[in-house]
């Protein structure tokens, strides 16, 4: 219980970080947090114009089904991507003052967690845009975020921590997050996956994520709650394993500065 008890106490650090990782991530631009719209905007402007024109795809509603899987996918890759660093980044300050150390990897994926909530209201708009509003499922979306968090938090306690020791992680990571994307169905269905391909998205948690928003904002239904309730367990036991490798590994993190 020490962790938390941790926390709280650095809990103005916590929200300070919180808001260096969010105004860090607009730092000299002029449309400052507008790019949290902006980003996913384009990229989801790139794939209606690709799929439904070029490739010719019949998804219905494909600019919401696109956008309900994008913005879940960028608060994950923008979360696993900066914590990877985010203890080298801040390595001066380890070595001359104290602090609890999982104070950073949380900030990363609090920051990250709150430009999703922000991204939202883009789901919602195109929702109400195209006629299909919200139902009373709208109800597990918290749910489904908090699983997000928890699953990325255990991510980011073992990445920040052992990028210090190895450095050309935080480089691998960007490919197999390259990979993940194409094995998580963002620009295309759960449906649309051969059967004999099918076990790459059962063993993808972010997959189940997706599927778990779409269902609550595309299909308006209950999502799969036995697929959430085993990722809520798994994604609980990986965080705790998560946070013993960073309690471990950071006794050693001034000496590697």
């Amino acid at each position: 219980m020490n962790v938390f008890k941790n926390i709280y106490n650095y809990r103005e650090l916590l929200k300070n970080n919180v808001k260096k990782e969010i105004r860090g991530k607009y730092k000299n631009s002029v449309l400052g947090v507008l790019w949290t719209f902006l980003n996913p905007l384009l990229q989801l402007a790139v794939y209606a114009l690709i799929f439904p024109l070029i490739l010719r795809t019949t998804q219905p509603y494909y600019v919401i089904f696109v956008c309900i899987g994008l913005i879940p996918w960028t608060f994950f890759t923008a979360s696993v991507s900066q914590s990877a660093f985010t203890i080298i980044a801040n390595g001066n300050i380890i070595k001359k003052v104290y602090f609890p150390r999982e104070i950073l990897p949380l900030s990363v994926v609090t920051s990250g967690m709150v430009n999703f909530l922000i991204s939202t209201i883009i789901i919602v708009a195109f929702c109400f845009i195209y006629g299909l509003g919200l139902t009373k499922y709208i109800i597990f979306f918290p749910l489904i975020m908090i699983i997000q968090f928890i699953l990325q938090l255990g991510i980011a306690f073992i990445l920040s921590s052992l990028t210090v020791y190895f450095r050309d992680l935080e480089h691998f990571v960007q490919i197999i997050l390259q990979v993940m994307f194409y094995a998580t169905p963002i620009v295309y269905g759960k449906n649309d996956i051969p059967e004999a391909f099918s076990f790459i998205i059962k063993l993808n948690p972010v997959a189940h994520l997706i599927n778990g928003y779409r269902a609550i904002f595309y299909d308006q239904t209950i999502p799969d709650m036995k697929s959430l309730s085993i990722l809520f367990g798994a994604s609980v036991v990986f965080c705790i394993i998560g946070y013993l490798i960073f309690k471990k590994l950071q006794k050693g993190f001034a000496e590697e500065f």
